[in-house]
This record gives C-alpha cells, sequence and structure tokens, in this order.
C-alpha cells in the first residue's frame, strides 16, 4: 500500500509539473472577426469538444503582420480572415498549410475554398456576401444599375460613389470583372468608372450607402451585410437611409452577383493541428452556420443551411457567380496595375 501511495504522489507531483498546455486542449485563433454573436459560437466549440480558445484579435492587416514577425515561432493554429483576395495573399505568402478533410470538402463549395494541388485546400469559406449596387430611389432608374458594367456607362456619369479601389472587397469584385470581360475590356470599364465618379473615393461601404442617401452621390458599391446591418438598426436616421436607397443584385441576367467570403485556414506552423482541425470542421457544422453567419449578416457557405435573419430573408435570394473566389484572389496583381493607369485611387 505504502508503494502504491507513492507511486500515486509522483504521478500526482509530475502532473503538477507539466506545462497547463499538456494538461489541457487549446486552439490559438488569430481573428479578423469582431461580432459578439460569435462568444457564443467559440463558446458552444468549447462546450462540445473542452478545447479552450485562445482568441487574438486584430484587422487582416495587423494578423498578416504578426504572422510574418512571428515565423516558425508563431503559436496560431487558426488564422480567420474577411476576404478573398486577403485569404489568398497570405497564402502566396505561405502563411497557411494545405489540409484534406472530407467533412469541409463535402459540406463547403470547391468555389468557396482555395486550390487544391492534391494536399488538399488551404483555406475555406465560411460564409458569405454579394457585392451589390445601392441607388438613390428618387433619381435613379434600376435598370440603369442592374449590372456591374452600367457603373462604367455614360449615362451615370457623375452618379457614382465607391470606397478607395485598392480596398480588398472591389479589388474582389473587380479580380472577377476580369475573369468575366477579360484585361482590355475590364481596363476600360474601369477607366469608365472613375469618368463617373461624383467624388473621390473615400470612407466605407457603410458611407457609401449614406451618401445615396444623402445626395451626395446617386449610385454607390456595398456588401450586402452593411446594408442589412442599417436594415436591422433601430435608429432613426439608419432607418431613414434605408427608404431611401434601393438596392440591386448586379447581372442576373448573365454571370451573377459576386460574392465574397469570410474564411478560414490552419496557419503553417500551427502547434495544435487537431484542435485545428476539428476548429474548421466546427464552422461547416449546421448550427456554427448559422452563427457564423448570422454574426454579420452574411449567409451560410453550405448549402441549404437556413438562417433567422429578417434582414437576409427581406433581401431575398439571387444568381451568385460561380467562379471560384480564389482566382478573384489571384488576379488582385493586374488589377492594381489596371487601378494606376486609369487613375482609380
Amino acid at each position: 500500500m505504502k508503494i502504491l501511495s507513492t507511486a500515486l504522489a509522483a504521478v500526482v507531483a509530475l502532473a503538477a509539473a507539466l506545462p497547463a498546455a499538456a494538461q489541457e486542449k487549446v486552439l490559438n485563433l488569430y481573428s479578423a472577426r469582431h461580432y459578439q454573436t460569435d462568444e457564443a459560437l467559440y463558446a458552444n466549440f468549447t462546450k462540445a469538444t473542452g478545447i479552450r480558445i485562445n482568441r487574438v484579435d486584430a484587422d487582416d492587416a495587423g494578423i498578416l503582420a504578426r504572422l510574418k514577425s512571428e515565423g516558425a515561432a508563431s503559436p496560431a493554429d487558426v488564422v480567420l480572415l474577411v476576404d478573398a483576395a486577403r485569404l489568398w495573399n497570405a497564402e502566396s505568402q505561405g502563411l497557411f498549410q494545405p489540409f484534406k478533410s472530407a467533412v469541409l470538402e463535402q459540406r463547403i463549395p470547391a468555389t468557396l475554398r482555395g486550390a487544391d494541388a492534391g494536399q488538399g485546400s488551404q483555406w475555406f469559406g465560411f460564409s458569405t456576401r454579394g457585392r451589390v449596387i445601392v441607388y438613390n430611389k428618387l433619381n435613379v432608374r434600376k435598370d440603369d444599375v442592374d449590372t456591374y458594367e452600367e457603373l462604367g456607362d455614360p449615362k451615370n456619369k457623375g452618379k457614382v460613389c465607391t470606397r478607395s479601389g485598392s480596398h480588398p472587397y472591389n479589388l474582389s469584385l473587380f479580380g472577377a470583372v476580369m475573369q468575366h470581360l477579360g484585361e482590355p475590356a475590364t481596363e476600360t470599364w474601369l477607366k469608365g468608372v472613375v469618368n463617373n465618379m461624383a467624388r473621390a473615393p473615400k470612407g466605407g461601404d457603410t458611407d457609401q450607402i449614406k451618401a445615396v442617401a444623402s445626395g451626395e452621390c446617386q449610385i454607390a458599391l456595398t456588401n450586402s451585410y452593411y446594408l442589412a446591418r442599417l436594415m436591422r438598426s433601430s435608429l432613426p436616421e439608419d432607418r431613414a437611409v434605408v427608404e431611401k436607397v434601393g438596392v440591386v443584385f448586379p447581372n442576373q441576367a448573365t454571370w451573377g452577383t459576386h460574392v465574397n467570403i469570410a474564411g478560414a485556414a490552419i496557419a503553417r506552423h500551427s502547434p495544435n493541428l487537431d484542435s485545428a482541425r476539428q476548429f474548421l470542421e466546427y464552422l461547416a457544422g449546421d448550427s456554427a452556420q448559422a452563427y457564423f453567419a448570422d454574426g454579420n449578416n452574411e449567409w451560410p457557405a453550405v448549402p441549404g443551411v437556413k438562417t433567422a435573419n429578417p434582414a437576409l430573408a427581406a433581401l431575398g435570394s439571387f444568381k451568385a457567380e460561380t467562379i471560384p473566389v480564389a482566382v478573384t484572389g489571384a488576379n488582385q496583381a493586374k488589377v492594381q496595375q489596371m487601378l494606376d493607369r486609369v487613375g482609380y485611387k
């Protein structure tokens, strides 16, 4: 009995001496998402798996800079970013690692994943948003803005406002347009958009919507979730903005509306690979998809998953483009050169 007690005491002492990481499963998450509803998403993952999440919050650029500076010593396991161009950029810099998952390959459409060179994709999209056109209902006819091409049509001269052309949301859209129209036609179109500007590009997408409502401009580009936020707001000033603007999902008669993603990847030097895999597969589950999408008024990436978001229901269904989002990211370098040539700030 004394020998057994001595052995047990030795085991307890050894366990106490082990570092905390060896006693519990953890996941180190670098996230560019900052939505309160995501707290429930993370809490439910820990409850289901016992894996504790350590989270670092920053914007996309800050996260990528941190990953590069940390190098092989980085503790990051999973990286959450909110744009296909940013995901592609991080992949091209060698910050992610490919992996295969039957769950993710079955649930996430191929168009919403990174390219697979045989070892698996390096990132997966988990929610989607449309790049839509909003217009002043009093001064603009919907038929004059129901395609992206019409943003560069002379009939809309002096009416268009956007955020910076070099912002990743626009780079992704312009990369998609280049894939559809080809390089020469896309550069001509971008020059037309510049010629149609009501004022120099500035602000974010919400600022563009408000500029349309105020009459500063008549037509603008925005991600759908910015409009959905205003639609769900209880503030009278936000309600007034929504009343004044119309929304159109462009190119319904041709290739469909440009769709972008929020997505996740396993960091190249992940020290907790099993936890990282479990987390990404968890994000593809029905309940997580609803949390993940509703937290930012987006649509689930997994087909058929329903949400209770009233703004998404009000926006309705639409035809989305089917080109891989990875292609739009890969086109961004050429697009940026076009922007410089046509003077799109």
